[in-house]
């Protein structure tokens, strides 16, 4: 028996969908801009941003009457922040960065992104999202998957972001049989030129990737012979977090190798 829609799911739907307009550090929007991204009417993106203000979702620029991201967005984010514990993770995370000289960062998986929750990426003027195929973060994250999570074979179409990027579907198959045989991703030059990254993850007892830890550089830095080095630091680095992370009943029984 088919199940009747919920009453007003649809309003909630397209409300999520005006907050999640202003990804990636989206500028300040005006209704017509969030309209046209939704493909929706530029009323009923008015009435939406509306609603959305006068719950604090979204404030509005008294001068020019675009919409950003309101209080009650920062304090949720900042809630989620600490009841994942994440601030625990951050001593660990700048620990690492000196020791290896590079940017450390931790992310966890949301559709067919990799999002930093945590390390030194997370800036005001850089986007926390990134495409789960052109990144060593996202790799581990669709290497190692959580139950109900889709495969590589769900993804949007794999965009190239420089000639090094993977596009085909099958040879990214590939590249994620050979991350779990060795236990760590390389990303050199697949999401921009001239850098390189090395991702590991913090498993839970089922043997699922809850984060994916990055350590991210120069190839001076990251690839060559100071990899192998690099790995061993990320994977150390990766076994605290787990038990910063996630509860005793919850951790991995078996370490990730090193080597």
């Amino acid at each position: 028996m088919a199940q009747t829609p919920v009453a007003g799911a649809q309003a909630v739907r397209r409300a999520l969908n005006v907050l999640h307009c202003f990804h990636d550090n989206a500028p300040d929007l005006s209704a017509s801009e969030i309209s046209r991204r939704l493909g929706l009417s530029t009323s009923t993106a008015h009435r939406l941003a509306r609603t959305l203000l006068d719950a604090e979702f979204l404030e509005q620029d008294p001068r020019t009457a675009r919409y950003r991201l309101g209080p009650a967005v920062t304090e949720l984010g900042r809630l989620s922040y600490h009841q994942r514990g994440l601030h625990l993770a951050s001593p660990e995370l700048a620990d690492l960065a000196r020791r290896t000289g590079a940017t450390a960062d931790l992310a966890l998986r949301s559709g067919p992104h990799a999002v930093i929750v945590a390390g030194g990426s997370v800036t005001p003027k850089v986007g926390l999202r990134r495409p789960l195929h052109s990144t060593a973060l996202g790799k581990v994250l669709l290497a190692w998957p959580r139950p109900g999570e889709a495969g590589a074979r769900s993804l949007p179409p794999l965009h190239a972001f420089t000639d090094r990027t993977i596009v085909d579907r099958e040879r990214l198959a590939e590249e994620l049989e050979r991350v779990r045989a060795q236990r760590y991703a390389l990303n050199d030059g697949e999401s921009a030129q001239g850098v390189a990254t090395v991702a590991v993850p913090v498993l839970d007892h089922l043997g699922s990737a809850r984060f994916a830890l990055a350590v991210r550089g120069t190839p001076d830095l990251i690839a060559g012979d100071r990899l192998d080095g690099v790995v061993d630091q990320a994977r150390a680095c990766a076994g605290a977090l787990e038990i910063l992370l996630l509860p005793p009943s919850q951790r991995s029984t078996a370490a990730v190798p090193s080597g």
